[in-house]
């Protein structure tokens, strides 16, 4: 595969390690990729006294003091609001179907909601995934647009790149500048989470992956909308397939392609 530098020049090749020539099997990458987001759910659940902290003894038989016989009153549980001699203002408490009453399911925390997914199953999804981020028409189905010289290789010398606007003038020579514009569009969310700090969705966009995630480019890339930054030893079925959908665009670094072929990583 091609080297580009950070002019958007030819700058040599590397050879593809066989990790890159993986059937795409998308119905595998789905599962990793769900089972990924299912281990990262949070667990929640409801107090467990809720709606059920009141003193709601009433009595149901003919001749006690409490009663709810004969006053044509179905015989839900009641909490005492005020006494005037033998005559009660009280309300429906407790049980479902009344005001403030306990749920009848509620979500409980000790619910699990992780999923388990073979070693060799989470590696071939890996292997797949990474083998779609080549196919230019995968990447572009997915929404991605791409410069005609995709797929290449990043020079190391991107590494070195510590601005953020140093970062997005390599990228406008390697042609991602329609991208870049793509992804900086925000959608706003439908739903209760606008309330919740999280107002706008942003759109995936590049995939930059190198051998270590504490070198500049990390801080240069964080600032531009959509583009993660990986080393490539934590790559996962969902950085290279956001959504369960493959293609996404992806840069690898030469260092990163030496590392996978080297290393023999999802093997």
């Amino acid at each position: 595969m091609k080297i580009y530098d950070l002019n958007g020049k030819e700058s040599g090749k590397v050879d593809l390690p066989k990790q890159f020539n993986e059937e795409v099997r998308p119905d595998i990458i789905k599962k990793a990729v769900l089972a990924i987001r299912a281990n990262k759910r949070q667990k929640y659940g409801a107090y467990k006294e809720a709606g059920q902290r009141h003193c709601v003894t009433i009595s149901k038989m003919r001749r006690d003091y409490r009663s709810v016989y004969g006053s044509g009153r179905s015989r839900t549980p009641r909490k005492v609001m005020s006494v005037r001699g033998s005559r009660f203002n009280w309300v429906g408490a407790v049980v479902p179907n009344t005001v403030g009453g306990r749920r009848a399911h509620p979500p409980k925390a000790e619910k699990d909601w992780t999923q388990k997914i073979n070693k060799k199953e989470n590696r071939l999804a890996i292997r797949s995934a990474l083998s779609a981020t080549l196919i230019s028409s995968m990447v572009r189905e997915r929404g991605h647009i791409i410069p005609e010289i995709y797929p290449f290789v990043l020079d190391n010398k991107i590494n070195e790149i510590a601005k953020t606007k140093e970062f997005i003038d390599v990228l406008f020579k390697l042609g991602f500048e329609q991208e870049l514009a793509r992804s900086q569009k925000r959608i706003i969310r439908a739903g209760k989470g606008k309330l919740r700090g999280r107002k706008y969705i942003t759109k995936k966009s590049i995939l930059i992956v190198v051998i270590d995630k504490r070198c500049k480019l990390a801080k240069a890339a964080k600032n531009v909308p959509g583009i993660d930054l990986i080393n490539v030893a934590n790559l996962n079925a969902e950085l290279l397939a956001p959504g369960t959908h493959i293609g996404r665009a992806t840069l690898f670094t030469k260092e990163a392609i030496e590392k996978i072929g080297k290393e023999n990583l999802f093997n």
